[in-house]
């Protein structure tokens, strides 16, 4: 009996050993689609007052964790009965991800033009408030449910011929600590400029520590989502990259003599700018009519 016990044990414990490595490899993998997350969420919580910030962060966090209650289910169950299904959604992500990444890149190099509009100052509601927040709430609710899907996707991807326990092991660990993660560092990044705001009003002397800490966070929360919206754009293309070189045979053997990384960018960014152009000529054509 107690050898049956401690033999359970050691199955255990080399699961767990085996889960830690594989949810590694699988959070180096999730990595890329976390820097969009973190531009995206940071964007979509700010410019709300400073009182609602957190609250409104707290809104899409319990959303995101719904989202993700609902993907697992059936991300499990395809990988059970189709798990070719897994690899067809992995790729199409993929194509969405190039495009998504191509585009931002496009639009930065050639941006389209904007009309001027006139800035009012104009009073609202508490009523009106509470309606636009809400709205702003259900849309970034909806983007990420996209994101979600994505992650747990690529996740899956890395461990699709493990056994079904460890799929969901490390499945759901990177889902949790995805969520965890973006919306802990969007609440530290969105509060940046408060905390700047308060260690200023803290210090009388004009270059003391604390009002140059304070500068310096205060001006550098919009060059933060700025920077992780760059970073988040090279990640998206080498996610998608990375998932057309190693799960599209002919692709995973052109270009040998690139090292990994070039050769994802690469990949990912023709596919991406192949599948922009084809979304603009539909864009045009049906547009017309």
């Amino acid at each position: 009996m107690a050898s049956g016990f401690f033999a359970l044990l050691d199955d255990i414990a080399a699961l767990m050993d085996d889960v830690a490595v594989m949810s590694k490899i699988a959070a180096k993998k999730t990595a890329g689609i976390l820097g969009d997350d973190l531009a995206v969420n940071a964007e979509k919580a700010s410019g709300f007052v400073s009182s609602r910030e957190l609250p409104v962060l707290w809104a899409i966090a319990k959303g995101s964790f719904i989202n993700k209650l609902i993907i697992l289910p059936i991300a499990f169950l395809l990988s059970a009965f189709f798990p070719l299904a897994i690899i067809i959604i992995l790729v199409l992500g993929g194509l969405f991800l190039a495009y998504e990444g191509a585009e931002k890149i496009y639009e930065y190099l050639f941006p389209h033009k904007h009309s001027t509009t006139e800035t009012k100052i104009q009073e609202f509601t508490e009523t009106e408030i509470l309606a636009f927040e809400k709205e702003k709430i259900k849309s970034a609710i909806i983007t990420d449910f996209i994101l979600s899907v994505e992650i747990v996707i690529i996740a899956l991807g890395t461990v699709i011929k493990e056994t079904l326990m460890s799929q969901i092991v490390v499945v759901s660990f990177i889902a949790v600590l995805a969520t965890v993660g973006v919306y802990g560092i969007v609440a530290i990044i969105v509060r940046m400029d408060e905390l700047g705001f308060k260690l200023i009003g803290m210090s009388a002397k004009e270059n003391s520590p604390l009002k140059i800490i304070g500068n310096i966070l205060v001006q550098a929360l919009p060059k933060v989502i700025k920077s992780l919206a760059v970073i988040g754009t090279i990640a998206l293309i080498l996610v998608a990259g990375g998932i057309f070189v190693h799960n599209i045979d002919f692709l995973h053997h052109i270009l040998p003599q690139l090292p990994s990384f070039l050769k994802e960018f690469i990949i990912g960014l023709i596919i991406g700018l192949i599948v922009l152009g084809i979304v603009n000529v539909f864009k045009k054509v049906f547009g017309k009519k």
